[in-house]
């Protein structure tokens, strides 16, 4: 379980856009590279590195040395400790259920635009 401290540094690390950006990447590019990631975004490497040691303290990326490189990976157990924190098998099943209502109707009202944007 994480204690209250761990806590505030994972939604720290989470409350800024830049670094939720980064970690998207990062989850979805297993073991990318640092500058692979800074290559991305519209800041200096030094800025990026900034982000990173945020994301890093809060225990959501793990970057290991290769060569003079780092890769950087994804961890979701702090996220996942703090799901498992509030929620129940019971509120779960039903919160699952509300997110994939909500994808559907999304998705339907995309389409829909698309629809009315070609004719």
């Amino acid at each position: 379980m994480l204690n209250d401290s761990d806590m505030d540094a994972v939604f720290q690390a989470l409350a800024n856009e830049s670094r939720r950006r980064m970690l998207d990447r990062v989850k979805g590019s297993p073991g990318m590279t640092v500058g692979a990631l800074a290559g991305g975004f519209d800041v200096s490497r030094i800025a990026v590195m900034k982000h990173l040691r945020v994301l890093e303290d809060a225990g959501l990326v793990v970057s290991q040395k290769d060569g003079r490189s780092r890769r950087l990976y994804f961890n979701a157990v702090p996220i996942q400790l703090i799901h498992e924190r509030w929620m129940t098998d019971y509120s779960a099943y039903w919160s699952g259920s509300v997110t994939r209502l909500k994808y559907a109707a999304e998705l339907r009202e995309h389409k829909g635009k698309k629809e009315k944007n070609r004719g």
